[in-house]
Order: C-alpha cells, then sequence, then structure tokens
C-alpha cells in the first residue's frame, strides 16, 4: 500500500435530509482515513452532493427557487452531518461545481468512441430518475417498491455509453480482484447479475424533459444524465483531467457505497474508467441498509432515525461506537433506541467509562496522581489490524472491548485496594500496587491508541488523562448514564 491513499463515499442526492446510511458512508470512510493516518499515511477523503435532475428542478419550482438558489440552501445540511459524525474529509464536492461541469464534458468528449445515438422506448420512475425493464415492471406490477408510484411510459432519444463492450473486462476485473468487491457474498451477486452480459446505458436525456443538468457538449438539444455527471465526481474532484496532483491519489484504494448503489459502481463506473484508458479502484466497500427493530426505516412508518438526534442527545463517539460495532460493516444492521442506551450504558459507560475513572481515582488516592512505570503492555493486536484490513471495522472494536472487559476483569481479581491497605505491613506491597497501577495505565493506553479511528474524543481523553506520567482529571466522566428513551433500570417499577 503506497503511501498517498484515496478514499471516497457515495454523493447524496440534495432534494431531501440526510439519513442514516449517509451518516454511515461517512463514518465507515473516517475509521478508514482515521486508521491510515494513524499509520503515517497521506489521505484524501471525498465527500459531496449531486445536486442536477428533475427533482431537484421541481423542488426548486416548487419553492419559487432557482435550481441552483435552491441547491445551494440544501447541500449544508449534508455538510453539517459530515462534520457532526467527526468525517475528517479533505475533498468536498457538489456536481454543480463550474470545474466539475467542466471536467465532465471533457470526459463526454473523451469517451465519444464509445457513444452512439439511439432511441428509447420504456417505463420510468421518476423517483429513482431510471428506466427499469419490461421485466421488472411486470414483476413489480407497474409500480416502483421504493416510491410508491406508478411507472411511466416513456420513448425518446438518447445517447448511449456502449458499457457491453466492457463486460469481459469488468468481469476479469471483479473475478481476479483486480478491482476488489468487499464482502464476498455481494461480488457474487454482481457476477450473477452481469452473466448476460452489461447492457448499454442511456447517458442522457432530452433537454425538454430534464432542463436541469450539464449540456452534452455540441449537443444543446441533450443535458447528460446522471451517471457521467454523478460518477465522474470521484475523479473531477482531485483535479482530473487538468491538475497534475489526481494522478497521486487515482486509483482509489477504497470507495464506499450502499448495496442499492453496487450495480452502478461495478458496472457503470467502471465501463466509463477504462474508456477513458484509467485504472479501476482497487476495492469497493459494500455495506448494507440500518433497520430499526427489524422494520425497513420509512417515514410512513415513522421509525426513522435521525443521526443528528443520536448525537445532540448523546455524543459523537456514542453515536460512532454503536454504528461501528453494533452495525456490521459489511451487512444490513439494526437500530432501536433500548439497543441504543443498552450499549451505551453498559459498554460505553460502565465497561469504559467506569474503568477509566476507577484507575484514575486509584493512582490519586495511593500515589498523589503520580502514574509509576506505565509498560505499554502489548496485547497481542494482530486480530485487531487484521479486521482493520478486511474492512470489518465492527470485528476491529469487539478485539478492543476484550481488552477492556479483561482489564475490568483484572482488576476485580488483583484487588488494588487491598494491596494498599497492606502497605503498613508489607514492605513489598507499595511495589506490587505500582506495578498493578502501572500495568493498568499501559493497557488503557494501547486501548486508547486502538479507539483513535472509532471513538476519537475518548481516545483523546485517555492519553490525556494518562500519558504524562501524572493523572490528569478530565473534569467529567467519559460517558454519564443517559436514559431519555428507555426507562432507568434503578428505578423501580412499584416507587
Amino acid at each position: 500500500m503506497g503511501k498517498n491513499l484515496y478514499i471516497t463515499t457515495a454523493i447524496p442526492y440534495v432534494n431531501g435530509t440526510p439519513h442514516i446510511g449517509n451518516a454511515l458512508d461517512y463514518l465507515i470512510a473516517d475509521i478508514w482515513t482515521r486508521y491510515q493516518r494513524q499509520n503515517g499515511r497521506e489521505v484524501r477523503f471525498q465527500v459531496g452532493t449531486d445536486e442536477h435532475g428533475n427533482k431537484i428542478a421541481a423542488k426548486a419550482e416548487a419553492a419559487g427557487l432557482t435550481p441552483q438558489a435552491y441547491t445551494d440552501s440544501m447541500y449544508p445540511n449534508f455538510e453539517i452531518l459530515m462534520q457532526k459524525v467527526g468525517a475528517s474529509y479533505t475533498d468536498f464536492i457538489r456536481t454543480t461545481d463550474p470545474h466539475h461541469i467542466g471536467a465532465v464534458q471533457y470526459i463526454w468528449q473523451q469517451l465519444e468512441p464509445y457513444i452512439y445515438k439511439g432511441s428509447y422506448e420504456g417505463w420510468y420512475c421518476v423517483g429513482c430518475e431510471a428506466f427499469v425493464t419490461d421485466k421488472e415492471a411486470a414483476e413489480n406490477n407497474g409500480i416502483c417498491p421504493d416510491h410508491n408510484q406508478a411507472y411511466q411510459r416513456l420513448s425518446e432519444e438518447n445517447y448511449y455509453l456502449k458499457t457491453s463492450e466492457f463486460t469481459d473486462q469488468i468481469r476479469e476485473a471483479i473475478e481476479k480482484n483486480k478491482m476488489r468487491i468487499v464482502p464476498e457474498f455481494r461480488k457474487k451477486e454482481f457476477l450473477e447479475l452481469i452473466k448476460d452480459g452489461l447492457q448499454d446505458v442511456s447517458i442522457s436525456r432530452p433537454a425538454k424533459h430534464l432542463s436541469w443538468g450539464v449540456p452534452v457538449p455540441g449537443d444543446p438539444s441533450q443535458v447528460m444524465y446522471v451517471w457521467i455527471d454523478a460518477l465522474a465526481n470521484y475523479i473531477t474532484v482531485l483535479g482530473y483531467p487538468d491538475r497534475p496532483e489526481w494522478k497521486d491519489y487515482w486509483p482509489a484504494d477504497v470507495q464506499v457505497i450502499g448495496k442499492d448503489i453496487l450495480r452502478f459502481h461495478a458496472g457503470i463506473w467502471p465501463a466509463m474508467l477504462l474508456g477513458l484508458g484509467l485504472p479501476l479502484p482497487k476495492k469497493l466497500l459494500v455495506h448494507g441498509f440500518i433497520d430499526s427493530g427489524g422494520q425497513k426505516m420509512s417515514k410512513t412508518v415513522g421509525n426513522v432515525i435521525d443521526p443528528n438526534e443520536i448525537i445532540d442527545g448523546y455524543g459523537l463517539d456514542a453515536f460512532r461506537y454503536y454504528f461501528s460495532r453494533h452495525i456490521p460493516t459489511l451487512d444490513d444492521g439494526d437500530f432501536t433506541w433500548e439497543k441504543f442506551e443498552n450499549a451505551y450504558n453498559n459498554e460505553l459507560g460502565n465497561d469504559l467509562g467506569n474503568v477509566v475513572q476507577r484507575v484514575a481515582s486509584m493512582i490519586t488516592r495511593y500515589q498523589a496522581g503520580v502514574i509509576g512505570d506505565a509498560r505499554q503492555t502489548e496485547h497481542d493486536t494482530k486480530k485487531y489490524h487484521d479486521a482493520m484490513n478486511d474492512l470489518e471495522f465492527n470485528k476491529a472494536v469487539d478485539e478492543v472491548w476484550i481488552s477492556v472487559r479483561a482489564l475490568n476483569q483484572y482488576i476485580e481479581n488483583v484487588k488494588p485496594w487491598e494491596v494498599a491497605k497492606r502497605r503498613d505491613t508489607d514492605p513489598e506491597a507499595e511495589g506490587h500496587l505500582s506495578d498493578i497501577l502501572g500495568h493498568c495505565v499501559g493497557v488503557l493506553l494501547q486501548i486508547g491508541d486502538l479507539l483513535v479511528p472509532f471513538l476519537p474524543d475518548a481516545a483523546a481523553a485517555i492519553h490525556a488523562t494518562f500519558e504524562t506520567g501524572v493523572v490528569v482529571p478530565q473534569g467529567s466522566v467519559l460517558f454519564p448514564k443517559v436514559y431519555q428513551h428507555t426507562p432507568d433500570p434503578r428505578v423501580s417499577k412499584t416507587e
């Protein structure tokens, strides 16, 4: 792995407010970024917003705004969430940026050998801004399952990208892991999907049907359809084609996407790159969806979880902890307030917060705050690093918690408070106590190191408390008990 690394996240559409899936993208990419930086690498980390298309134009019109003014008012919602999640990104792109628009028109021109004009008739979902096959329309009884609205029958002349021409190269890249799809079962799903070859894809719409977008070079009657415009952001944000530094970071090491957009990122995007003569990304990390209590989150059911509410109510680290440990990085997961508060109070509060406080207060009480020889006890961290490299971040946090629980158990077993009582009568007790507490601090500092990618605030607090050789009180406990959504179990039901 080189010194310069690049990670990307999918750019969400700005016609709504950010949801938990967006927050998950930013969190996963940020964990990887912090881990790589901690290991001395330079990382560029891209985020951004997708700002063209009919839905934007319609929303803008309803609000009495121009499409540009509407997107200017909407994109900060995503920027605020990225910052709230703690995403340490380096590059923010909007598809309305002038550099991006110019670069996309250049990309179109480079792809012209693979572009042809054809007429299209088919079923179209306005909500998805996508055409579906006759078979898909029939299976869904003519109604889009995601948007609960009928497909429209459209006939129009469009430009097409000869994606089919790249089928063999793309299939080989995926099979041989030159472009690795993680997890493996998603790779198999995608290879199954393209077993009969990739379909050519419509990459423009008539301007009369799609006004808000990037004009097709040399044909003002057509506007670029979402694919070339949105997918190109991953290279245009680096400065492609005119700023040479883009070459220092492309190909991306990891592209973080949700499972619903895998087919675009594993099919259309590689075809574009091959057509441009550019290398394919090294890995596509495909995460799942987050349900709520076993049900799909939906506004109609009223079970949508707002990431802002979690972070505002419990703090950044609590959010990052639950979604990195209790939501599998590479599969679907589930959130309920009860599960979340249990994890917060028991695992963060009792397991981690409590042990930090206990060790600090024992050193303060028994040794006037002076930490003896805090040997950085090298617990074997191979499983942690293997999990990080396999992009299974939930398993890496599990490894950290094994150390946290083992330290709690060690303190219960050796009972430093009893050793402290013997200091008047036993000449060896003082040294023994110092060794015990030094060992505890060594373990905590290592836990702090391992938590840097996951819980940046808690990791910093652990280091600040113990790393100077004298306990530095932090003024508050790490994870104070909170019962906002579930009753406090200490209050009896009969009171």
